[in-house]
């Protein structure tokens, strides 16, 4: 019996549990980003954190200790298993008509496990967010027969990934795939508030909530060559095919008075004293768009450096929302990711910085949300490290990304963005007999 292993198993299964129970419970003080109202939200995910430190950079990417659930294929090079939680936090500087303002959010990320099955395959599980809405915004107005009045725009929620998902590989030919459920409720109220106070007029609010959920499936293959005695070389490619979720549907018309009642999902209170309108339990879909992911990436034998390079492509003309709309999404996106990482001595029993992997990465690409007739881009220069525990294979991961999203063209906002992530990673060793005892 090895004291070790045991002590690892034990307390990453009681991180793991304790991050699954707050997964959902993210951070929401101040955290508002306009562009969340449309399409689904923002979309998150799940990348590791020591990826995101090099760009993002994930189709070929492939390690013995690293649990990669954008390529399913590279699970069939786990030689550990392997536990990994990640957290981040980001924050925002939004510019809109002139003015500025500042919002915040955090949450979990990931949370993985990675089992080798075997010389040449292996398994993983685990849960991570999809995208998230978080926005409250607001324009005034002046309508005859009401007044002058305020429009409000509030709306939050989520929608999450858990999954399972098996790899196996052939010489130097791997192929995979994630098999899993994506579930959550994303709320949208829209009010008209007067600033007549004389009864006459009435206020009014409108409650969207939709909560979702469906199977939805990734699949992915790797191959990997040597150059030389020095260099390998490793391509690897995902696609995710057009998928639809289940969608069921509350919607409310009310006015409002000085009785209240609050939204669980986006924390939103509203004030109500009569339903002009309402349907329950409507039955739709949501169709999620086709996505492509291509990468090729040279690699050290020695595991010092790599260096890399995606691309990425999504198909949002598939897409609809609920009640059959395109909801100011783009026909089609791309992205384009390198990074690279070093580790001067992996080896080392000297020095500690030698052991230290740092990364440096950078991404731009096209949002697949369009306004106005305006594309939108996105960008950001990337950086990170991974600091090692004692002599093992554990690590604790670190990266930041400093980007931009959106354009002040046509009356549109501009967000400037700085998120920062933290992860671990555990390595533990399951159904390896021992030589001796």
């Amino acid at each position: 019996m090895c004291p070790k292993y045991t002590k690892h198993t034990l307390v990453s299964i009681s991180v793991f549990l304790a991050a699954s129970t707050a997964f959902a419970q993210n951070i929401r003080n101040g955290e508002n980003s306009p562009y969340t109202r449309f399409g689904i939200g923002e979309l998150k995910d799940g990348t590791n954190t020591n990826l995101r430190g090099m760009g993002r950079i994930s189709a070929a990417y492939s390690s013995e200790y690293t649990v990669n659930t954008e390529n399913p294929a590279s699970y069939a090079s786990l030689k550990l298993t392997t536990y990994e939680a990640g957290g981040e936090g980001s924050t925002r500087t939004i510019h809109s008509n002139g003015d500025t303002y500042k919002s915040g959010m955090g949450g979990v990320s990931y949370l993985n496990i990675g089992i080798p099955v075997g010389k040449h395959a292996g398994i993983a599980f685990g849960l991570k967010p999809m995208a998230r809405v978080y926005y409250s915004l607001s324009d005034t107005l002046n309508t005859p027969g009401f007044g002058n009045g305020i429009y409000r725009y509030d709306g939050g929620g989520s929608l999450n990934y858990g999954y399972l998902g098996a790899a196996y590989k052939i010489k130097g030919f791997s192929i995979g795939a994630n098999f899993g459920y994506v579930f959550g409720t994303i709320d949208k109220v829209r009010s008209l508030v007067s600033y007549n106070d004389t009864e006459k007029v009435q206020n009014t609010v409108f409650v969207n909530s939709n909560q979702l959920g469906g199977i939805y499936w990734k699949g992915g293959a790797m191959y990997e060559t040597k150059i030389n005695k020095k260099m390998l070389i490793r391509a690897g490619g995902t696609v995710t095919l057009s998928q639809k979720l289940n969608a069921k549907v509350d919607e409310l018309w009310m006015s409002q008075s000085n009785a209240s009642t609050t939204l669980n999902s986006s924390g939103t209170t509203v004030y109500v004293t009569d339903t002009a309108y309402g349907r329950y339990n409507v039955r739709d879909k949501v169709v999620l768009p086709a996505t492509y992911n291509v990468g090729v990436q040279l690699v050290s034998t020695t595991n010092k450096w790599l260096v890399g390079i995606d691309y990425t492509s999504a198909q949002w003309s598939q897409f609809r929302n609920v009640g059959n709309t395109l909801d100011s999404v783009a026909d089609q996106t791309s992205k384009i990711a390198i990074g690279g990482e070093f580790t001067p001595n992996p080896a080392s029993l000297r020095s500690y910085f030698q052991r230290v992997t740092y990364r440096l990465g950078f991404y731009y690409g096209t949002d697949y949300i369009r306004l106005r007739n305006t594309d939108m881009n996105y960008y950001a220069v990337t950086g990170g490290l991974s600091l090692p525990f004692k002599r093992s294979a554990d690590r604790l991961h670190i990266a930041a990304e400093v980007g931009k999203r959106g354009t002040e063209a046509n009356g549109l906002s501009s967000e400037n963005f700085v998120r920062f992530s933290l992860g671990i990673s555990l390595n533990d060793k399951w159904f390896i007999k021992r030589k001796y005892e």
